[in-house]
């Protein structure tokens, strides 16, 4: 249904359970579905599990787990796996950031150990400061996901994130975000919020996802984005 009208589709694998994960029989349709109509695929890794959980068990698991899905996926060539590094149950008092940042480094280090190229990781802005992880982003070459509706919701600068990142920014996320809700139609967005978004994507040349989860903001959203984009101040 998407592929006539959008170049590339995000896989949302949000679940780890090997029962949610797509079977090769849907990934080989897919394959064939991408030749059909030039279409490409990135694939967001689950939200379920955590390469910094305090669990040592849970984060071996979070390994193999993306392990497996690069292994389904392969056939596909996404664009990027785009990880979540939560930070929820951590701790911040005393050595709590830097045990957080220990657990981040030691994931990924396993995870490039599996034999996964550190470039296909692209690594999302959540809800805490982006520079928390940037050395380790550094120290193993990853890719960068922006996602503006998580930085706007969360008051951070998305100028400045994009300035900064832009160069090893593999996806944007873009949704609507209204009364502390996000994920939704982008027509949501202030009229300077858009303006301002309008001026990143015009410097971007990478992918771009509308992440609004629904037929109704997927419509809403790119009638608005394409009216901002012709007429940038309407």
């Amino acid at each position: 249904m998407l592929a006539p009208y959008l170049d590339e589709i995000e896989l949302l694998l949000f679940e780890g359970n090997p029962d949610s994960l797509p079977t090769s029989q849907e990934i080989n349709e897919l394959a064939l579905l991408a030749k059909q109509f030039d279409l490409t695929y990135n694939v967001h890794l689950p939200i379920d599990i955590s390469l910094t959980d305090i669990d040592p068990i849970a984060r071996s698991k979070s390994v193999n787990i993306i392990k497996k899905i690069f292994d389904l996926t392969y056939v596909l060539a996404p664009s990027t796996y785009t990880l979540h590094l939560p930070c929820g149950k951590i701790s911040f008092d005393g050595d709590g950031l830097k045990i957080w940042q220990d657990f981040a480094a030691a994931g990924i280090e396993k995870l490039i150990a599996t034999g996964i190229q550190s470039q296909a990781i692209s690594i999302e802005t959540l809800a805490y400061p982006f520079e928390w992880l940037e050395e380790i982003i550094k120290a193993f070459k990853l890719s960068v996901c922006i996602d503006i509706g998580h930085l706007l919701v969360n008051g951070f600068d998305v100028k400045k994130m994009f300035d900064k990142h832009s160069s090893n920014t593999s996806i944007i996320h873009l949704h609507g975000i209204e009364n502390k809700q996000d994920h939704i139609s982008l027509s949501k967005l202030s009229l300077e919020q858009m303006d301002q978004i309008i001026g990143i994507l015009r410097r971007y040349y990478g992918v771009v996802s509308l992440e609004v989860f629904s037929f109704e903001n997927l419509n809403t959203s790119l009638t608005f984005l394409e009216k901002h984009w012709k007429n940038p101040d309407s």
